[in-house]
């Protein structure tokens, strides 16, 4: 059976004795503040930090350094909402909940009236969807179930 050492004394509560200000680093100057104890975390990883190259690449993967993508101040991102129709029969329960939808004799009239209804996956449910735009199969796969799609 072995015993494990459960905590280590720290070096400088170990070594307070006589003569021992140095701590085993030899002239008290040569240890004294911090710039003998090198950079903390990301220091010095510069544009010429190849010190630092491999540690990067290991800790980030190779998309720290140059630049990524191509983007220019005049292009702007596509941030309009769009849905599927699978997404919005897989949520009717919180769409309820949220207040977002409701059921009716009709069937379930869901208010999504920011968003563009694009025609992803089946549906079995009947949907009365007020939105801002659809997609022809989106408005086709409604139809054929007896629901409508009302656009702004």
């Amino acid at each position: 059976m072995s015993l494990k050492k459960t905590k280590k004394r720290k070096k400088v509560s170990r070594m307070h004795g006589r003569k021992m200000g140095t701590h085993g680093w030899g002239a008290r100057k040569k240890h004294k503040k911090s710039g003998h104890r090198g950079g903390t975390g990301m220091a010095g990883t510069g544009k010429r930090a190849d010190q630092k190259k491999t540690l990067v690449n290991k800790l980030y993967g190779n998309k720290y350094f140059g630049k990524q993508g191509i983007t220019s101040k005049k292009t702007q991102r596509d941030k309009r909402d769009r849905i599927n129709l699978q997404d919005i029969e897989l949520n009717l329960g919180s769409y309820i909940k949220k207040g977002i939808a409701k059921k009716t004799d009709k069937g379930f009239e869901v208010d999504l009236s920011s968003y563009k209804i694009l025609g992803n996956g089946n549906i079995k449910s009947k949907l009365i969807i007020k939105a801002k735009s659809a997609s022809k199969s989106a408005i086709e796969k409604i139809k054929k179930i007896g629901g409508e799609i009302k656009l702004k």
